[in-house]
């Protein structure tokens, strides 16, 4: 793959003035599989202040000794290039951040603080490179290439120490075996850590928890993401009333459990690349049935569950510190999931009032939502007849007025 110009001026700039520089990090696991990486980084044996002097149009981030290099590249992804210092580390109190940050002599030093193996291999390219397709030579320490090519998600070292050092670690392995394509596995001694480790995620910030989960929900494979969390003991401190459906079975018409069932609608949003709205209420829309239940069997029923599970959701969002945006969105999308519409039995005043509830900007999410749930439930077509019929029937009430604002008339309209 072409090594863009901007990363190789840095490199050769540092090179020429005695410094070691080479590709680091996500990158170089991008470049083996033939993508072009979003953001370059660099890492080099030249401290902070040196990186700056070389380079004037910069920004510094002296928490990680990280300097942002300013280019005038026209591409997005190189206009800011990111150089670190060799670093090592030392503990971590808090199972995020370490307590200092050292620098390191050695690339080798700087590869084995790093996360998982595919995380932590470098490239260097020829020193006498004068091409856009430089001669490179990868720098592979921890077996990353062959785990790429193998699909497999491995810890550098001891896995328990790279968990208990950065308990956010354990999110992002799975994180990473659903983003980067299907079949991936995280390796036994890899899970077995993870699991071991699992309690430190309830130390970690819940805004960084989230970041990473709206990860892991946005992708292809979000409902292996979600079962991955559960048999990797991680989802009982995300989500824990997820996990409350394992096991409940339902009724009649339902051939899942409440968790399956969940999941399945949550695949189906996804496999339909539908928005981070509908994936979220998709895994959350029946998650107050396991506490409203009564009855077992066929005639099980699970009466209100829509009003317990909205309450449950915007708690749950609240903890996770989604913005009131969000949260507001998804509650409503949870709320009124169950709505009843059958063209012989329900006239257009109640699709009205469908929309004045649920608010005309969120109709379409909860159309999918339904669609996501009837999947989930079983059901062979998403969307049949009478959600049809309800599409056309919102589209001509859309264009009455909803409420009495709507029909105010103010000076501009006289």
């Amino acid at each position: 793959m072409r090594i863009p110009k901007e990363v190789q001026f840095i490199i050769k700039k540092l090179r020429n003035s005695g410094y070691e520089a080479y590709i680091v990090g996500g990158c170089v696991r991008d470049i083996l599989r033939g993508i072009e990486p979003n953001d370059w980084d660099i890492t080099t044996n030249a401290k902070p202040e040196e990186i700056q002097s070389l380079f004037p149009k910069n920004f510094y981030d002296n928490k990680f000794f990280t300097v942002t290099v300013l280019t005038d590249s026209k591409d997005p992804r190189l206009k800011e290039i990111e150089i670190t210092t060799y670093r090592s580390e030392a503990k971590y109190k808090d199972k995020r951040h370490p307590d200092e940050i050292k620098f390191a002599k050695t690339l080798e030093e700087d590869l084995s603080r790093r996360d998982l193996t595919i995380n932590a291999m470098a490239l260097a390219i020829g020193k006498d490179s004068r091409t856009l397709n430089p001669r490179v030579e990868l720098i592979d320490l921890f077996g990353g290439e062959k785990d790429l090519k193998d699909k497999i998600i491995r810890a550098v070292g001891n896995p328990k120490e790279r968990f208990s050092e950065d308990a956010l670690r354990m999110l992002r392995a799975v994180r990473l075996a659903v983003t980067l394509g299907k079949n991936w596995k995280i390796e036994d001694k890899t899970a077995s850590a993870i699991k071991e480790n699992a309690p430190l995620l309830s130390i970690i910030s819940k805004e960084r928890i989230r970041d990473e989960l709206i990860k892991i929900i946005m992708s292809k494979e979000a409902a292996s993401g979600i079962e991955q969390l559960r048999r990797l003991s991680l989802l009982k401190y995300i989500i824990p009333e997820i996990e409350e459906g394992y096991g409940v079975s339902q009724n009649k018409h339902h051939i899942y459990d409440v968790y399956h069932h969940n999941l399945k609608a949550l695949d189906y949003a996804a496999k339909r690349n539908f928005n981070k709205y509908v994936r979220i209420a998709a895994l959350l829309h029946d998650v107050g049935k396991p506490r409203v239940k009564k009855g077992e069997g066929p005639d099980a029923t699970f009466y209100n569950h829509e009003i317990v599970g909205a309450k449950m959701t915007s708690k749950i969002l609240e903890r996770l510190r989604f913005s009131k945006k969000d949260k507001e969105k998804i509650v409503k999308l949870v709320r009124f999931h169950l709505f009843y519409y059958n063209p012989d039995e329900v006239g257009e005043s109640s699709v009205r009032r469908l929309l004045r509830n649920v608010g005309p900007e969120n109709i379409e999410e909860l159309l999918q939502l339904r669609m996501a749930d009837r999947i989930g439930s079983g059901c062979p077509k998403a969307e049949p007849y009478k959600l049809r019929h309800l599409r056309y029937v919102i589209e001509k009430v859309s264009q009455d007025p909803l409420s009495v604002k709507m029909l105010r008339v103010n000076g501009n309209d006289v």
